[in-house]
């Protein structure tokens, strides 16, 4: 079963188009990574899967039309972490995150048991129990990035947009973060769509890899399909060396050397 099912989708800014008839299929418990160079069209496409954007072609996530979607039953459906999360800076981060569960909520608006446990459990499960009652504003940038991912674990949707998510975080949260959302899709079978820049964590991380360049999706496939050293490089523009390690295939880019 399809979890995003896009066709012809293209995201027009102006005169700028952004996003050019771009097809694209995940399925239910799948990771797929968005990669490829800055301005090639990532985050317009997260924000257009999140039907935060107008766009054109076809999108259907969860077997539904997004725009037969009012905002609270595609808020159930999908969850995003934007590149550049803004939050308010005196609320605590506990209600921040539980505002994650406002799509949930009944007419009444009022919490139940089950909102503050996601909370809670949203918390731990990204390490801030202790910092629950802190402010947002006096977070440090790694710190308010994993509240903003609390906040989407905690809307509990069955699709999850990650938009360079763990950018601002030091190795060890980067990987708790990773191993976390990949713990979730393997019981819970969450879809993961996330862009990123790191090629050796999208081969890790993802089934499937769909490389964009100037808002076209110039190749999708399997890791193995996609991290090659000279389309990498050609796409790129810098000179890559693809290692196959036991655990990983690394991707590291190389000096460029000045002719003598």
């Amino acid at each position: 079963m399809s979890a995003i099912f896009a066709s012809s989708l293209s995201v027009r800014y102006g005169a700028r188009l952004a996003i050019h008839e771009l097809d694209l299929r995940a399925d239910a418990g799948s990771w797929t990574a968005v990669v490829g160079p800055n301005g090639s069209g990532k985050s317009s496409l997260l924000r257009a899967l999140a039907g935060l954007v107008r766009f054109l072609g076809r999108l259907r996530v969860a077997g539904c039309d997004v725009r037969g979607l009012d905002r609270r039953r595609l808020a159930r459906l999908v969850a995003l972490v934007p590149q550049e999360p803004v939050a308010p800076e005196r609320m605590s981060v506990r209600r921040y995150v539980l505002l994650g569960r406002t799509p949930h909520l009944g007419m009444l608006g009022g919490l139940g048991v089950a909102d503050r446990d996601a909370c809670e459990q949203s918390l731990s499960q990204m390490g801030l129990l202790q910092s629950a009652d802190r402010p947002v504003g006096e977070l440090s940038g790694g710190e308010r990035q994993r509240a903003v991912l609390a906040r989407a674990l905690a809307q509990q949707a069955p699709i999850l947009l990650l938009d360079e998510a763990t950018s601002a975080l030091d190795l060890r949260r980067q990987h708790d973060v990773l191993e976390t959302v990949d713990g979730l899709r393997a019981e819970h079978g969450l879809t993961v769509v996330s862009s990123m820049h790191d090629l050796t964590l999208a081969g890790q991380y993802a089934d499937r890899i769909v490389l964009l360049d100037g808002g076209r999706a110039v190749a999708y496939g399997t890791p193995a399909e996609i991290l090659r050293e000279e389309f990498l490089s050609e796409h790129y523009d810098v000179p890559l060396r693809v290692m196959e390690c036991e655990e990983a295939t690394v991707v590291v880019p190389l000096r460029r050397r000045s002719l003598p």
